[in-house]
């Protein structure tokens, strides 16, 4: 059964073809029986993509939990509604939460390693940029490329069942990024696309703004280094604990910066005897991490 994510702040076209912000009703406020108006971007993929009918069924998911079994009731030029059929608590979050500090790579690899890191339920990525990196957005690109690479990972959770997807967290230079990692009285901000805004209120995400139970660098195989940092599996057996996950740029981190992150608590942690891309090393970070804990 196909998946849709609804969000309910999006941008909207009126009747004068302006583009307008629309903050529609959660999910979970709604009655079984309820009629629900879809978003322009739902009646697109769903109805005109898809060439949906009504009588169609389909799954809602808005990212503040569970999932809403729905019928199409309605299909117009511009708009369609859906009933609300069952609900199904079930969000299938993963028993980590994780955030990637990725350093951002050009194109496809970049969309690959936000797009399989969703699949392995990564809780948040945070965009960065390094001395190493490819990327540097400029400020124009920002606000469309957050847009981009956020809609990629609700595209991941519509694939795989998760109904919370992560948040993709506005770019910042490695070192800034440090330096708030390194103030840990101080909560975090969680600068993210529109798109999201409202999810990123939710409870679910608060602990992205305090420090994590354990910071890990992914590093390149180096003599004498352990391949696990000690304090990994014991982290690991507490109730659901939040981990922070550094990643390079394929030329990696300067040692200006490895030094700046071991400073702040990253623990270096190579996997293998062999050297990763960046888009590579989320999805084997992640799958690790939850072969151990399961």
């Amino acid at each position: 059964m196909r998946r849709f994510f609804y969000a309910i702040s999006h941008d909207a076209t009126d009747q004068h073809a302006n583009n307008k912000t629309e903050r529609l009703p959660k999910l979970n406020t709604l009655s079984i029986g309820s009629d629900i108006p879809l978003t322009d971007t739902i009646i697109h993929h769903w109805c005109r993509v898809l060439r949906a009918n009504v009588g169609d069924e389909g799954i809602l998911f808005d990212g503040f939990g569970g999932e809403y079994h729905v019928q199409l009731q309605s299909i117009s030029k511009k708009q369609a509604t859906a009933k609300l059929l069952t609900t199904n608590s079930n969000d299938r979050t993963a028993p980590i939460i994780s955030k990637i500090g990725l350093v951002m790579s050009r194109g496809e690899r970049m969309d690959y390693a936000i797009q399989k890191a969703t699949e392995l339920g990564v809780t948040a990525i945070q965009l960065l940029s390094s001395q190493h990196g490819e990327v540097n957005l400029k400020p124009d690109q920002v606000e469309k490329k957050l847009l981009h690479w956020q809609q990629v990972a609700i595209a991941a959770c519509e694939q795989c069942g998760l109904n919370r997807p992560p948040l993709i967290l506005a770019p910042q230079p490695l070192k800034v990024w440090l330096q708030q990692a390194d103030s840990s009285g101080i909560a975090v901000d969680l600068a993210v696309s529109p798109l999201v805004a409202a999810l990123s209120q939710d409870s679910y995400y608060n602990v992205l703004r305090q420090p994590a139970n354990l910071r890990l660098m992914l590093s390149v195989p180096a003599a004498g280094q352990p391949l696990m940092p000690v304090t990994l599996l014991p982290v690991l057996a507490q109730k659901r604990p939040y981990l922070e996950l550094l990643i390079g740029s394929e030329g990696g981190l300067s040692q200006e910066e490895s030094v700046q992150a071991e400073a702040v608590g990253f623990s270096p942690w190579q996997i293998g005897t062999r050297v990763l891309r960046t888009e590579t090393a989320p999805v084997v970070a992640l799958a690790i991490l939850h072969a151990l804990i399961n």
